[in-house]
């Protein structure tokens, strides 16, 4: 990709235990940090509701801590789709060793998905994106940005059966439709506006917070939460590699000019029409297909960025046939697409069974459709993942410990173990390190993996601590 992107996954927690989910997410956090297991934990109370313990960083350059009950899990920075396939796994693979290890697997199991059935309640995977400052934010092009993140929900939406009794009567879901037996996407009922600075309780396709965690001066992070958690590695490829595709021809000024008359009613409206029509309305009133203005987008990238690279080549590639597929016959993307496969998978099982779509045995197989452990996971079977998203399990294993060797991360990595062998405090951050005694470590450049002045610094910090020593 040309850019540094991450994510931010909130896992669900499903416990028949007596102690309930939040001691088993407590449990499990421990255990990444035992012993400095996985990563090093949190010295310090990093916010109001970030105690010290809370959580840490991780060695693959990554950050897990609980999140307003949820165990959630970032991956550290990376630069190709291929690493952030891998370190997203990652996560998983640290919570599926985590319930074996202190044998909880047989009654604690956790989920990649949105939404709590029981409660209502929504949590996400937030993802970001490096923008260069100097990308032109003009009006016409937040608006061609936002009619894309609204319209890609046809390739990127998880799936859920139908609506949450305990959002609805909460008044946290107001009903634009009739109710639909499946929706394609898992977030689209939460989401209230369409540019919105705050993240709880008035949750936005476009984040605008400017929060870049790199140099202001330089770079801006596109922060968004209303996507859905992808399960399937290309449905995950297809989200984040067209987003940064898109988020390219942003910083050329080379955006398709179109814009929707309303995009959280549009994008809610997709979200429970699985069969279709899928058709949107324009701000200048004309009604088109959805499908139709999401090939604009990929007829734009194919134009300026075809032959640049084999990732971007494969990733058009496979980008012009989810469109098509989507124009002519869905099904071809059982495996590919999650909510598809999901949909396509239940629809088997209620034939089998003869079971309505009301039934609630089928939400409880909704979300073994996220589960993290292989073993249960009912998508992975299905998977039909292209030759350039395909992860060996050698390489899934590396992403536990090994940052990525191209970007920031790996430079806090290697910065965490030289501070593991310390006595003193310090304080690790996406962009700065701190420690007891000297100045900050910035690391304002996300695409440096060694920053020059990193030795000098620790060198710095292991002088004045000896001096301290010396003087007690």
């Amino acid at each position: 990709m040309n850019r540094i992107v991450g994510l931010e996954t909130e896992y669900g927690c499903l416990s028949s235990d007596p102690a309930g989910p939040p001691a088993a997410v407590a449990r499990v956090r421990n255990w990444i940090f035992e012993k400095n297991r996985f990563g090093l934990a949190d010295m310090h109370q990093r916010d109001w509701d970030e105690p010290a313990g809370n959580g840490g960083f991780l060695f693959n350059g990554g950050r897990c801590y609980v999140d307003m009950g949820h165990l959630e899990i970032c991956t550290p920075e990376c630069l190709s789709l291929r690493d952030l396939l891998r370190f997203d796994r990652a996560g998983d693979a640290m919570l599926t060793a985590a319930t074996h290890d202190l044998g909880l697997a047989d009654r604690v199991g956790f989920v990649r998905n949105n939404v709590d059935y029981y409660s209502g309640a929504t949590f996400g995977c937030h993802e970001n994106y490096l923008v260069r400052r100097g990308a032109p934010l003009n009006e016409a092009n937040v608006q061609s940005l936002l009619a894309f993140l609204t319209l890609r929900v046809l390739y990127t939406g998880a799936g859920r059966v139908r609506a949450s009794p305990g959002a609805e009567s909460r008044g946290d879901i107001v009903k634009l439709t009739a109710e639909s037996d499946f929706q394609i996407s898992q977030r689209a009922d939460y989401i209230n506006n369409d540019l919105f600075e705050w993240v709880q309780f008035n949750r936005a396709i476009i984040n605008t917070r400017d929060e870049p965690l790199a140099d202001p001066r330089k770079f801006r992070r596109l922060h968004l939460l209303h996507g859905d958690t992808s399960v399937l590695p290309a449905t995950l490829a297809l989200k984040c590699g067209t987003a940064s595709l898109v988020l390219d021809l942003l910083e050329i000024d080379k955006l398709p000019q179109v814009a929707l008359a309303d995009a959280v009613y549009a994008f809610r409206v997709l979200s429970h029409q699985p069969d279709g029509p899928w058709r949107v309305t324009l701000a200048d009133g004309l009604e088109v297909p959805a499908v139709e203005v999401l090939r604009r987008f990929y007829v734009a990238a194919q134009k300026e960025f075809h032959g640049r690279d084999a990732e971007t080549d494969a990733l058009l590639g496979i980008w012009d046939g989810v469109l098509t597929d989507l124009e002519t016959n869905v099904e071809n993307l059982v495996g590919t697409v999650d909510w598809v496969t999901k949909r396509w998978l239940y629809t088997q099982f209620l034939a089998q069974e003869k079971l309505p779509w009301t039934d609630p045995w089928l939400r409880a197989q909704d979300l073994e459709f996220h589960a993290v452990d292989p073993a249960r996971n009912l998508a992975w079977p299905l998977a039909r993942t292209p030759e350039p998203w395909v992860i060996s399990h050698e390489e899934q294993h590396a992403a536990l410990l090994t940052p990525p060797a191209d970007t920031r991360a790996a430079a806090r990595s290697s910065l965490m173990h030289a501070l593991e062998k310390e006595s003193f405090r310090f304080f690790v951050d996406w962009e700065v390190i701190d420690a007891e005694g000297t100045d900050s470590l910035h690391l304002l450049d996300p695409f440096q993996p060694k920053p020059p002045d990193a030795t000098a610094w620790l060198r710095r910090g292991a002088r004045v601590q000896a001096r301290e020593s010396q003087t007690e």
